[in-house]
């Protein structure tokens, strides 16, 4: 009983430190406060990540992957709260062990009382096997694994091994969702015994011309040979079989053509399908899952839409070779004609820019228009897109900006009354963009 009383005097003291330090940085406007609350809290009850997550009612579902965790966390609390359920979630996508302990104390009382239906946890990729004891979660969804920061951890094999060694000591009960589409992830659920159930497309009308440049994976998972794929909808992502050890994608649960998507962009019909195969697992009737989906709202920099001096902007994080070719996609199939592109190379980002040399360029560049680039890393950004133009002849107006908010002016200025301005930043250079554009810090 004493040992009792004493950790629930720390996990008491612990919160209530980090609410005060909530207070005092959102008081003085110094940030969003999702990671420092939890960094302190930490430091007083290391347990606290085990403590809080054994006090979720309902279950844990954790959402890990390279893109899409955002706005699929996002789509599933929609899904959940239209069905009255309360959800913890990281929303600012502050996805490592302090962020996480920082979401749920956003829902606790100063005791460390913990009172909510679900908790709705994205999970840096790198740290899944890290977490996952602690956490216990009730689902776990693998969206995707593609190269992103380098510098930091390695190629997907090596994430993926990892995950598999860690999912495989949770409980038979959890619910594994991978990607069917993704050969890795189809072939990590293949190989569990936990309760998997697969989610990816089925339509082939969408896929691509061509394998692109920026692919990760398209050797088999199993034994190494070739994957022989019917087609690509998106870097290694499609349908796909091995001719020499029979491996081939996995079955998805839900018929992706009979699904809407509310944001543009083929990677969001993924995250839509997701989201949707969770909330199926975790209850929820089809019908009200249908009914959720419109009413679902970005967050920001993913598919955000904002109205500046009476133009359309729209913000799409680019911060890898596989989504920036698919937020070019975007712009590309659309009527507008400025582009604002922005790279930065801080430890957010991963300091390693070299991926941009695997992203397909060209096709922005060939449509023409006004390419403006700004950033960190600006020149080398603007030394690619040189790189990308056959003929200085082309319609291409590309302007070279150093300072960010003159070049978010110079784009607007070029942007026409009718059309939408898009802009691709990375990570930090999203956070930066959006305090210009709307006077409002997230970190």
């Amino acid at each position: 009983m004493g040992i009792q009383l004493i950790d629930k005097f720390r996990l008491g003291l612990a919160v209530s430190a980090a609410k005060s330090v909530t207070f005092g940085v959102r008081t003085l406007r110094l940030g969003a406060a999702s990671v420092l609350p939890g960094s302190i809290a930490r430091r007083i009850e290391p347990n606290l990540l085990r403590s809080l997550s054994q006090q979720v009612k309902q279950g844990i579902i954790l959402i890990a992957g390279t893109n899409g965790k955002t706005t699929t966390s996002l789509l599933l609390r929609t899904m959940l709260e239209e069905q009255g359920y309360r959800v913890a979630l990281n929303s600012t996508g502050a996805n490592l062990e302090n962020g996480l302990v920082t979401a749920l104390m956003e829902s606790t009382n100063l005791f460390g009382h913990l009172d909510v239906d679900y908790a709705i946890l994205e999970v840096d990729e790198n740290i899944v096997a890290k977490v996952l004891q602690p956490i216990q979660p009730r689902a776990i969804l693998c969206l995707n694994l593609f190269r992103d920061q380098l510098d930091r951890y390695g190629e997907v094999d090596s994430i993926s091994k990892r995950w598999t060694k860690a999912i495989s000591t949770l409980a038979p009960d959890t619910v594994v969702i991978p990607n069917a589409d993704d050969p890795t992830l189809s072939y990590l659920g293949q190989n569990l015994s936990q309760k998997v159930v697969f989610f990816g497309l089925t339509e082939p009308e969408k896929y691509l011309e061509a394998i692109p440049h920026a692919v990760d994976s398209i050797y088999c998972p199993n034994c190494g040979h070739s994957l022989d794929y019917e087609g690509v909808y998106l870097s290694h992502l499609g349908d796909y079989t091995c001719p020499a050890c029979g491996f081939a994608k996995s079955e998805p649960d839900l018929k992706s053509r009979e699904w809407e998507q509310v944001l543009v962009g083929l990677y969001n019909k993924y995250n839509t399908l997701a989201a949707a195969t969770a909330a199926k697992e975790l209850g929820i009737d089809e019908a009200n899952i249908r009914k959720a989906i419109p009413k679902f709202q970005p967050a920001f920099g993913r598919a955000e839409e904002l109205i500046i001096n009476g133009k359309k902007v729209r913000i799409l994080l680019s911060k890898n070779p596989v989504g920036t070719n698919e937020t070019i996609r975007v712009v590309t199939e659309s009527n507008n004609h400025t582009t604002l592109l922005v790279l930065n190379d801080r430890v957010q980002d991963g300091e390693d820019v070299s991926w941009i040399w695997d992203v397909d360029t060209e096709k922005l560049v060939q449509r023409g228009g006004t390419l403006i680039v700004s950033g960190d890393r600006v020149y080398d950004l603007a030394l690619r897109l040189r790189y990308s133009q056959e003929s200085l002849d082309n319609n291409l107006n590309l302007i070279v900006e150093e300072d960010l908010r003159k070049a978010i002016a110079t784009a607007l200025e070029h942007t026409l009354e009718n059309e939408t301005l898009h802009i691709l930043p990375t990570y930090t250079a999203m956070l930066d963009v959006r305090e210009a554009l709307t006077g409002k810090k997230i970190r």
